[in-house]
């Protein structure tokens, strides 16, 4: 069974260390240990954390190459953000800051940036005033977080600086879309889901607005 999990790491994220499926795997273990004391995801898919959480956040690992400074919207549950800064923690200079404003999430993200050792830093803040405490990240990251011209509007200030966007959206995004293009002009790549067929992750580049 681990060298399934192992494989299927491999297969979303690319080349992946021992050393770091394990200690996704201990995040596992401690996030279960977590979710069952406060809100971090919902409990029906507590029994496929690795599938629904953990490789669906992985995935957008491969899509940013080598990027070392990645800032997580609304990181609540630490999905995609801490399985990012697992997943960063060996590569040279990587940062991860994760912006959430309730303090019992902030909580569980700092007892696992401490558990496992790892590049992030938490920023307990709304979005809106964490833009003083965060420059110039080159990629954004946000899951689950809130409809895309919102999600638009709250990351625009590094979007609009040059850095690059993956949003994880459902089945519902095109008319997502069509909402933000009354306000928004930007550069546009939709990865169909690795994990779920039937969700997309956003690439997007140079927004600018109308």
């Amino acid at each position: 069974m681990k060298s399934e999990s192992f494989q299927s790491l491999v297969d979303i994220a690319g080349p992946v260390s021992r050393e770091t499926f394990e200690r996704l795997t201990l995040f596992k273990s401690s996030f279960l240990k977590w979710a069952n004391r406060i809100n971090l995801v919902a409990p029906s898919t507590f029994s496929d954390i690795w599938q629904r959480h953990i490789l669906d956040s992985a995935q957008v690992l491969p899509l940013a190459g080598p990027a070392t400074r990645w800032l997580d919207l609304g990181s609540g549950g630490g999905f995609p953000g801490l399985v990012l800064a697992l997943l960063l923690r060996q590569r040279d200079g990587a940062r991860v800051d994760l912006v959430e404003s309730n303090r019992k999430k902030c909580g569980f993200l700092q007892a696992m940036i401490g558990e496992f050792d790892l590049p992030a830093t938490v920023h307990p803040v709304r979005i809106e005033d964490a833009v003083k405490n965060v420059a110039a990240p080159e990629v954004v990251t946000a899951r689950a977080l809130a409809p895309l011209p919102l999600l638009l509007d709250l990351s625009s200030p590094w979007l609009t600086s040059g850095a690059v966007a993956f949003f994880h959206k459902g089945r519902d995004y095109r008319a997502e879309l069509v909402e933000s293009a009354h306000h928004w002009r930007f550069d546009l790549v939709e990865h169909t889901g690795r994990i779920d067929a039937d969700s997309v992750v956003l690439e997007i580049r140079n927004l600018r607005r109308l």
